[in-house]
């Protein structure tokens, strides 16, 4: 069984976060972000983001270059615990839970014909609409693993060089109700733009990636340091990984 494993790493997001957070290493005291320089207030949301227990990342579009466009709705926190779902661009979605060292995953009908060709049908035929179990062990859920790791996201994050990325600051704005702050940057052509919650933690909200004038990507900050959801399938609603391959 194979699956685009690469589109499931945090890696390229994470670089193109650490640009839009490009930070001079100094913290700022006091709670209005509003007077700070660009670099300022890309250093107070790096912080918020450091200091978050849990965050739910919601988003979709094109991350990477030359790539095929993703959904993302995950739950993760610092335990490596998660919840949600990962599409790959119209051509299939999986849900995911991941509770300690226990993995679930279910993918719908379109993953299994275009991820996994050349068995994708036979497996689904087996497992039918119940969710693939095993453990980060296993090699086809270590990848899930990584991506539902909080840490991992955030260490990604941390030893990416971004270099001397010039930041701009623009007027505040809302997103989805949030009094925020744009910070851009335009590395390689893209234009990155974080926009940082202006009342509160200066926490990361949004993350916009555009090229050529147009919008590639959008991804969502929420529920910050909010509990991920701890509901499991049942057992008899889920096939064992190791089973099923062996």
């Amino acid at each position: 069984m194979s699956a685009h494993h690469r589109t499931w790493t945090p890696a390229l997001f994470a670089a193109l976060l650490a640009v839009a957070l490009a930070s001079g290493g100094t913290a700022y005291a006091g709670d209005d972000i509003e007077t700070l320089t660009a670099r300022q207030i890309a250093e107070k949301a790096r912080e918020a983001l450091l200091d978050a227990e849990s965050v739910r990342i919601t988003g979709e579009g094109d991350l990477r270059e030359p790539g095929s466009p993703i959904e993302l709705d995950l739950a993760l926190d610092r335990s490596g615990n998660c919840a949600g779902t990962v599409g790959v661009g119209g051509e299939g979605s999986v849900e995911i839970i991941k509770r300690g060292e226990t993995v679930w995953m279910k993918p719908d009908a379109a993953f299994w014909k275009n991820q996994v060709p050349g068995g994708g049908e036979a497996v689904r035929g087996l497992v039918g609409d119940r969710y693939l179990r095993g453990t980060t062990d296993t090699g086809l859920l270590r990848g899930i693993a990584r991506v539902c790791d909080l840490d991992t996201f955030v260490d990604r994050l941390t030893d990416v060089p971004i270099g001397a990325i010039p930041l701009t600051k623009g007027e505040k704005t809302e997103v989805d109700g949030v009094g925020a702050i744009p910070v851009t940057g335009t590395p390689a052509g893209r234009t990155i733009t974080l926009y940082v919650a202006a009342e509160g933690e200066p926490h990361p909200v949004r993350l916009v990636v555009a090229s050529a004038g147009a919008t590639k990507a959008t991804v969502d900050f929420s529920d910050y340091d909010k509990p991920v959801p701890t509901a499991t399938p049942p057992a008899g609603d889920s096939v064992d990984l190791n089973t099923l391959l062996g």
